[in-house]
């Protein structure tokens, strides 16, 4: 069976930690761990989850919580509860509901006080991964045969009707996952027909049947040319001589956002060298069947070919005509004499800032596309419907499950999970800036900061900083002897001199680094697929976080950097109220969609002082949110309403009981318990009607999403807003 493994450093002895590995989460397959009986639970977890994969296509993430709960020995001893379709919810019943939620949720808190949790759902992190290891000669030693089986379970688990596999899980087909899944399969044993329900003749077909491996996106060409499987001649330039612009110019490396700069590099530098891995029988037998006649192909009037199923972003004229000038005119000059020393120069230039990525994330690097191989099991992750990448979101997922569990004001009954959660939230916070002349390679200042996922990680992220900070202030106003010893003064002004530093001057804030470069340089956005991806953008959610934790902050310490904060606070709500959609809701960057940042926004302007009364923007926003509940009291918002930007309720009005717990903490932050409680009895009711019998609640509709048109599943989120929300009812509204 598979085991999770907590803060563990295993024996890689080319891997350091700066904590002591806390946070750090890891899976191990022991051939002798489990019972005959445990071992059946797992298979009919993956069975259900096969028998219904189309209709909830994200996993429960069940395989470590049934670790977790049997290690724990957890069997929920509070009393299920309902509320009948005309009754009226009483304190008492609310209350129940709530501390069930809250003892289940806690019996799932790791050993160094975190949360683990699946993080995944784009379907193109996998299959590179298993591409560098076949090139590289490493694939049997690091997946080995159960790791090869959980592997294509996903692959198979998350292949659509059609035949093809998505942008992610709940996504149509597209040429570039469809491509890039089939490669894996085959690379992974099977044969050209083979696959679980025909899945590699079905891939083929879809792709086949869409025009072709031409039509792949640009990072699929990319990838195809490192396999052998495409000609370099059939990409677009990458040059490596733009890391020698000035910093006066508009297009400098240090203005793109951090994971551009970052996946570009290393990109450029392969494309420079035109690596390509061995070309094996099986290259050989690849080229024969994705392409109809490999050696006849053009491979210089492909460069601009995209599927329409694939293309999100389509490329402006200007930048074709920019691809077209470096392809024919550049490149020829820069690869020849006497330029080509200049190359080689980039190319040292360009290698020393991967070096210090590596070597400052402690090789995790900043997210897991531009992952290198030495710390390939902090990415994996294991669930009843196989093996995935997962991004690692501990540190933010572990900050809102201890506001959840702090807003039950049920301390007597869970202080010893406040206080181990306590503890990793403290030893998660980056205590350090990057190492040496870090301004000169592009890095902001990280100490103070919580990253998203554990401290080696290294990345400041501006609402993790925010929330992490949150959670310390109000660990700070509870006896130390139940929750443990508060943050020492000067760390938590750390923190605040980072969020300080990260806003712009419209008031917003980006997430990983300041914004403030041009917006059209977006028009240079080289990925089909994806938007808003060249430079860093201010969203609403990063603001409000850091309008909340300044707020709380200003509270415990008034006289510190104060006209800052001040300044702070007050130019951030004005930036939300600026940014408010003509329907009265905001546009979510990092959850789905409307309804996340409209409980966001809502929460973080009446933090600032506003009220449904004197806000004009609140009085919208709740109309807004109002006006988008559906019949059974619930919120359901589609995916959809990130990509078209518009909102787009769920198929069938469906509810999803997260965004039923973001709404019903918006509308309780505006005060709408006291207007017209109705609407929140409602959302509170669907809530304890849908609570399981053990104090979970059931897996819907992905909720999270990046870059505008990629979805992120977060496990979590099931348990941490429906408690969150039941929590804030309890407090809030009146109940008999």
């Amino acid at each position: 069976m598979w085991r999770l493994k907590v803060a563990d450093g295993g024996n890689n002895p080319h891997i350091y930690s700066t904590n002591n590995f806390v946070g750090r989460q890891t899976w191990e397959f022991d051939p002798d761990y489990g019972i005959p009986e445990e071992r059946a639970k797992v298979e009919a977890a993956r069975e259900n989850f096969w028998k219904n994969r189309y209709q909830v296509p994200a996993s429960s993430d069940l395989l470590w919580r049934m670790q977790f709960l049997k290690e724990k020995n957890f069997k929920q001893t509070i009393p299920q509860v309902r509320v009948g379709d005309d009754e009226k919810i009483k304190k008492e019943t609310a209350i129940i509901a709530m501390r069930r939620g809250a003892h289940f949720f806690s019996a799932l808190q790791a050993s160094d006080g975190h949360w683990p949790a699946e993080n995944a759902g784009p379907l193109f992190f996998l299959p590179p991964l298993v591409f560098c290891l076949y090139i590289t000669g490493h694939l049997d030693t690091i997946f080995p045969g159960e790791f090869r089986k959980e592997i294509l379970r996903y692959l198979y688990c998350h292949q659509n009707e059609d035949g093809g596999w998505g942008l992610h899980m709940e996504g149509h087909s597209v040429m570039f996952c469809t491509t890039l899944n089939y490669i894996c399969m085959r690379i992974l044993g099977e044969g050209r027909d083979g696959g679980k329900d025909n899945a590699c003749t079905r891939g083929r077909k879809w792709i086949c049947d869409h025009g072709g491996v031409t039509f792949i996106p640009s990072w699929g060409k990319t990838w195809l040319s490192i396999l052998g499987l495409f000609d370099w001649s059939g990409c677009n330039p990458m040059p490596p001589e733009f890391w020698f612009f000035p910093s006066f110019l508009p297009l400098h490396q240090g203005k793109l956002s951090s994971h551009s700069r970052v996946v570009y590099m290393s990109m450029s530098y392969l494309y420079c060298k035109r690596f390509v891995g061995p070309i094996t029988p099986l290259v050989l037998e690849l080229r024969e069947e994705l392409f109809l006649h490999y050696s006849e192909i053009n491979w210089k009037k492909v460069r601009h070919l995209c599927a329409k199923e694939d293309l999100y972003y389509s490329h402006p004229l200007i930048q074709d005509l920019i691809w077209d000038i470096l392809y024919i005119c550049a490149e020829p000059l820069l690869t020849g004499w006497p330029f080509k020393n200049l190359r080689q120069k980039a190319l040292e230039v360009m290698m020393k800032h991967i070096h210090y990525e590596d070597e400052n994330s402690r090789y995790i690097t900043v997210g897991c596309v531009e992952k290198v191989l030495s710390r390939i099991p902090d990415f994996i992750w294991v669930g009843e419907d196989g093996i995935k990448i997962t991004f690692g979101s501990q540190a933010w997922d572990t900050s809102f499950a201890l506001q959840a569990l702090l807003a039950c004001n049920i301390t007597n009954e869970i202080g010893a999970t406040l206080k181990k959660g306590h503890e990793f939230i403290k030893e998660s916070q980056v205590k350090d800036n990057p190492s040496g002349d870090f301004k000169s390679m592009h890095r902001h200042i990280s100490k103070g900061a919580w990253t998203f996922s554990d401290q080696d990680h290294g990345w400041q992220v501006s609402d993790c900083t925010a929330e992490g900070l949150k959670c310390c202030l109000l660990f700070s106003t509870m006896p130390p002897e139940i929750v443990g010893v508060k943050m020492e003064p000067e760390r938590l002004f750390d923190s605040v001199n980072i969020v300080l530093s990260l806003q712009s001057k419209n008031g917003g804030l980006a997430i990983w680094e300041p914004a403030g470069a041009l917006e059209w340089l977006e028009m240079l956005n080289p990925v089909e697929f994806m938007g808003d991806v060249v430079i860093e953008h201010e969203t609403v959610e990063c603001t409000v976080s850091a309008i909340q934790a300044l707020v709380l902050f200003k509270k415990l310490y008034p006289e510190h950097r104060k006209r800052e904060v001040d300044n702070f606070i007050k130019n951030a709500t004005k930036y939300i109220e600026d940014v408010q959609m003509p329907d009265g809701s905001w546009y979510g960057n990092w959850g789905v969609c409307f309804t996340y940042a409209s409980w966001f926004a809502l929460a973080g302007l009446a933090a600032a002082g506003k009220t449904y009364h004197n806000c004009l923007a609140i009085r919208r926003g709740v109309e807004f949110l109002l006006n988008s509940q559906t019949d059974d009291g619930g919120w359901g918002e589609s995916y959809l309403s990130c990509p078209n930007k518009k909102y787009t309720p769920l198929e069938g009005n469906r509810s999803n009981l997260v965004q039923t717990g973001w709404a019903l903490m918006g509308l309780i932050s505006s005060g709408q318990a006291e207007r017209d409680p109705t609407p929140l009895q409602r959302a509170a009711k669907l809530l304890i009607n849908s609570q399981m019998e053990d104090g979970d609640f059931p897996q819907q509709d992905v909720t999270g999403v990046f870059n505008k048109n990629c979805m992120l599943h977060y496990a979590a989120y099931r348990n941490i807003f429906p408690l969150w929300a039941l929590a804030e009812y309890v407090r809030w509204v009146p109940m008999p």
